[in-house]
């Protein structure tokens, strides 16, 4: 079977200076249009469980990440974005072609998740959709991207209603994003049963993936010579994945089934390759997971065959570092060789539908040997450290119990206010995706049963959110460890507080209290805790955030930050009003009035604030609804006027009457903002510091130098000196530079890369270390600005200059020892490459092979353009064979 080389496999031939292979003549039947030979699926469920506090909708810093962010990000650098950008590397380390991998893949994206990706980077998360389009071209309309239930809720523990909301969110998110819709879905856990494929086929779902562990029988479709085959049990994994299935809701009888049967097609993958690529050597290198895949191949001759593995996608870069290149190097390279077709499961579908039929177990996961048990029941699955999981049954049903008391509150209160309450549910997720004034005022003018009041229209905001908030607390990771207490089972808690609080907002229904009591029944391993319910005293209920916190947040930071009239605070909107600010002495006083907006209920809040700043970490901030312009000035009056006193007591006694007695401080601040005004309090006491150690590492750095000179031990103090005094250095040194190379001029920047130069020099003489984070960010923004300047604006002038500008900083991150990333500056290299430099070698190619018919090019010369290239080797792209052909 011959392949076909596709744009890929071409990149790589153009950057090593061949021209791209012609096309073999393709045999009389395509394997892409008539199932021929032996097809490829993998598949990566890419997901990860929401992690966004449900009052901020942001995800706050979680230190186990360090140093990233949280852990989207942690694994977004090793997984997400390698995938988009996947490398194959030649012997020497350098880049001989960039892949998308999610054009070879079968993918499925936790909904959740891509809206995180959306927001954080929308390179990579556009690679994905522009993955799905190439596929969708490349497979006659079959892209490689299936739906997810939505937020990964096991669905045959959801009640009838949930399953449905699930299935058609995932669908309806899936359509807005990749613009078509779904052929298969994955389901969370792939827990099933019949109930869920009967709500799935109702959805128009036309197939889903299986561990082979969750068959229980199968056998061929009746035929002439065999009109009543006889079934197969397979309930021991013993499935053949090579095929698909097709599976009925009803039982097969003895009389024939009519045509119109409900039915869903099932493709089972290969269980061994699949746990040995997650948890064995299978991606060790591209070789050896081409034959641990041909070991699956049947040599029974049959007309055509599919090997279908399927793991979690953070495999391919997280769990196992850099095996992104791994499958990138299979998908161009390994499986063509060995004369495979790379497909999906849709597509194969297309060219081979099922010939047999299966029937399930009654209701199965991939990773629960007991069912579903590993979500409600202590069943040992997950289990460690000794620890039981008997919290798992009161867990669910303190849950399940939550979940029908806020429908019943829900259909109550949404009834007058929507036509269908249930159908509006279904339908939220279109302002979910899109949370635009039009796009909210479109969902209120279908669903409302009259023109609704301003006031009518945020209640049926907190409404919807209440059930959204009602399915997030279904998450399945809640219950997959081993602890109720572990971020998981607290994220899904905090979801069940906020659907709490906002039922208590809209009818006054109160079930807090009820539902705490059914916490106590749920018995943690964590001797502190106890039980659930002091879970949720100790680690939900005092995470829960006030409008009026939001004011304070807003306030404090007003003394370090300028705020513009209308500014984004998180989830919500600020308009200031007005704002005065007034020093005395040590002491910052500042009052103003502020509107509060949520982005996602709409609902709106009039506050006055003043917050007073004695100096270092001590605040104190009040907070009060604005009760009229009168009111607002007298006290604007007060607080001012006890201010030029010049006593922090009366000060604070004048806020405490204007204000009552509740006050906020720093520690009220959100944990981002904290820390960062934390950050800037404690600058002055580090510069002062660094100033004093600037000055001792000169006065004493004959000593320092005699004592690394001799080889004697450096007094610490000393030593610690000196660092303090580099590092210093080293930051002042990056900030001018960075603010002067920002106009690009040629000319500019380089004393100040000598100065760094020189501190680097000096710091490896003295064995101190300057590898900076800040530093590695700092001189990798440089690079990136130089690179795109000079490839994107091409001026022959100064290319020369420009080219060894990148080279003084990356030759400064090596002598910084700051290990900086070209991945960014590879990728920007690497398109343009493609774009007009290898287009202009190509030119040259043919002038130096047929001087006499053709003209020089104009676009680019000869010197520069080995230049060019030679940049291309500083960056570790393989340009080696255009740098040869130009010679």
């Amino acid at each position: 079977m011959t392949f076909t080389p596709n744009l890929h496999s071409s990149q790589a031939a153009l950057a090593q200076g061949r021209l791209p292979a012609v096309p073999a003549i393709a045999p009389a039947q395509d394997p892409l249009q008539t199932a021929q030979g032996v097809y490829v699926v993998v598949h990566g469920h890419f997901y990860q469980p929401p992690r966004e506090n449900p009052y901020l909708d942001a995800i706050e810093r979680q230190p186990s990440a360090h140093p990233d962010h949280d852990w989207n990000e942690r694994i977004h650098h090793e997984c997400y974005r390698p995938n988009a950008f996947a490398r194959i590397m030649n012997d020497r380390e350098a880049v001989m072609g960039i892949v998308n991998n999610y054009e070879y893949l079968s993918f499925n994206f936790g909904a959740t998740l891509l809206s995180w990706l959306e927001r954080h980077d929308v390179e990579t998360y556009q690679r994905i959709l522009e993955a799905d389009r190439k596929s969708c071209d490349r497979l006659f309309g079959h892209g490689n991207a299936i739906a997810q239930v939505y937020n990964h809720i096991i669905l045959p523990l959801a009640s009838d209603r949930d399953q449905l909301t699930q299935i058609r969110w995932g669908k309806a998110d899936f359509r807005s994003r990749f613009g078509r819709d779904p052929e298969g879905m994955w389901l969370a856990e792939t827990a099933v049963d019949y109930p869920t494929l009967a709500a799935l086929i109702a959805e128009g779902i036309k197939f889903i993936i299986l561990a082979p562990s969750q068959a229980q029988r199968c056998r061929p479709y009746p035929s002439a010579e065999q009109p009543t085959p006889d079934w197969q049990e397979v309930g021991g994994n013993q499935i053949d994945p090579t095929r698909p299935y097709r599976c009925y809701l009803e039982p097969a009888g003895s009389e024939p089934r009519a045509a119109t049967a409900p039915f869903i097609d099932i493709f089972f993958y290969d269980g061994p390759i699949s746990r040995d690529m997650g948890f064995d050597t299978a991606l060790t290198n591209a070789h050896h997971f081409a034959g641990r895949l041909g070991q699956a191949v049947r040599g029974d001759h049959r007309t055509a065959q599919l090997i279908a593995v399927a793991t979690d996608g953070e495999t391919f870069g997280h769990h196992k570092g850099g095996t992104e290149k791994c499958l990138a190097y299979a998908f161009m390279s390994e499986f063509p060789q060995r004369g495979w077709t790379v497909t999906n499961f849709a597509h194969y579908l297309s060219i081979h539908p099922p010939t047999w039929e299966v029937e399930l177990k009654p209701v199965t996961a991939w990773s629960c040997s007991h069912g579903v048990d590993r979500w409600q029941d202590d069943c040992g699955c997950g289990s460690g450290g000794g620890w039981h999981q008997q919290w798992r049954r009161p867990l669910r049903d303190s849950l399940n119990w939550l979940r029908d008391q806020l429908s019943e509150v829900y259909e109550t209160a949404a009834s007058p206010l929507l036509r269908d309450p249930w159908q509006a549910r279904d339908e939220y997720i279109q302002v979910i995706r899109d949370r635009s004034v039009s796009q909210v005022n479109a969902f209120l003018e279908r669903h409302q049963t009259h023109a609704l009041s301003a006031a009518e229209r945020v209640d049926v905001l907190r409404l919807l959110e209440l059930q959204r908030h009602s399915l997030l607390m279904f998450t399945s990771c809640g219950w997959f460890f081993e602890e109720v207490s572990r971020p998981e089972g607290v994220q899904i808690l905090r979801y069940a507080a906020r659907a709490l609080e906002l039922a208590g907002d809209v009818t006054g229904v109160r079930l807090e209290a009820e539902f705490i009591k059914r916490l106590e029944a749920i018995p943690s391993n964590v001797e502190w805790f106890g039980n659930g319910a002091e879970v949720y005293r100790q680690l939900v209920h005092s995470a829960q955030i006030s409008l009026e916190q939001v004011a304070a947040h807003y306030a404090i930071s007003s003394l370090f930050t300028t705020h513009a009239r209308e500014q984004r605070v998180y989830c919500y909107t600020a308009h200031q009003s007005d704002y005065q600010l007034q020093r005395m002495g040590a002491m910052t006083l500042a009052i103003g009035r502020l509107q509060l907006i949520s982005d996602i209920t709409r609902e709106t809040a009039d506050f006055v604030f003043s917050v007073l700043h004695l100096g270092g970490w001590d605040f104190h901030c009040c907070i009060q609804p604005f009760s009229g312009r009168r009111d607002y000035s007298d006290m604007k009056d007060d607080l001012f006027a006890a201010l030029n006193q010049a006593s922090a007591a009366q000060v604070i006694l004048a806020m405490n009457r204007r204000f009552g007695d509740q006050s906020f401080n720093l520690q009220s601040l959100f944990a981002e903002e904290r820390h960062r005004m934390m950050r800037l309090l404690t600058q002055g006491t580090l510069n002062r510091l660094a100033q004093l150690y600037t000055q001792v590492y000169r006065d004493n750095y004959g000593v320092l130098m005699a004592f690394h000179r001799d080889q004697l031990e450096v007094p610490q103090e000393m030593q610690v000196a000196a660092e303090v005094a580099l590092r210093h250095r080293v930051l002042l040194s990056l900030r001018s530079l960075e603010q002067e190379s920002s106009d690009l001029a040629v000319t500019t920047g380089f004393d100040h890369l000598a100065e760094l130069d020189a501190i680097a020099t000096e710091a490896q003489s003295l064995h101190c270390q300057v590898a900076l984070p800040e530093a590695k960010q700092t001189l990798e923004r440089l690079i990136l600005q130089v690179l795109r300047h000079l490839l994107y604006e091409f001026d022959p002038t100064t290319l020369t200059a420009h080219i060894v500008r990148l080279e003084r900083f990356i030759e400064l991150g090596q002598k910084m020892q700051l290990h900086l990333s070209m991945a960014q500056a590879q990728e920007l290299y690497f398109n343009c490459l493609h774009a007009w430099i290898i287009p202009a070698c190509v030119e040259w190619v043919q002038v130096s092979t047929q001087p006499n018919q053709a003209k020089s090019p104009a676009s680019v010369s000869l010197p520069h353009l080995r230049s060019l290239l030679k940049l291309g080797q500083l960056l570790a792209i393989d340009v080696d064979g255009w740098l040869a052909q130009l010679s």
